[in-house]
């Protein structure tokens, strides 16, 4: 019973941050098609450090959820290039998705910040915790 228990917590855990994972992609990814409409996605998935497929898949669901609207072109006579441009609703999306953002990365930098202090008063380097608290 305790083994199933935790397995149902371990699971929940990895879905919690898979998702958090995926809710930070597609925000970084409307943030970036927002900054560069032009933006291509090998160029989305070398700067978010993620595969060509997991951007393109991201896209897809991006676009599917009426968050991204895909132009595409003519550069010349054979190149293809596509103009990705948030939606209304994908300004919106973003404006929520940057909100969740910043509150998880404010609540990993006040995590750290404990952490580090914990770490240095066990270590007994209380000058470092003087200077911190502007002492």
């Amino acid at each position: 019973m305790c083994v199933v228990l935790w397995v149902v917590l371990k699971l929940r855990s990895i879905i919690s941050n898979t998702s958090k994972l995926q809710k930070d992609i597609h925000y970084r990814v409307l943030a970036m098609v927002e900054a560069n409409p032009t933006i291509t996605q090998r160029a989305l998935a070398q700067a978010l450090g993620v595969s060509l497929g997991r951007i393109n898949y991201g896209l897809r669901a991006l676009i599917d959820k009426g968050l991204i609207k895909v132009n595409n072109f003519k550069r010349s006579g054979t190149k293809l290039t596509y103009v990705y441009l948030l939606t209304p609703s994908g300004v919106t999306e973003k404006s929520a998705l940057t909100k969740a953002f910043l509150a998880r990365k404010m609540q990993e930098f006040d995590a750290l910040k404990k952490e580090i202090e914990a770490l240095q008063l066990m270590k007994g380097d209380t000058d470092c915790l003087k200077k911190d608290n502007g002492q």
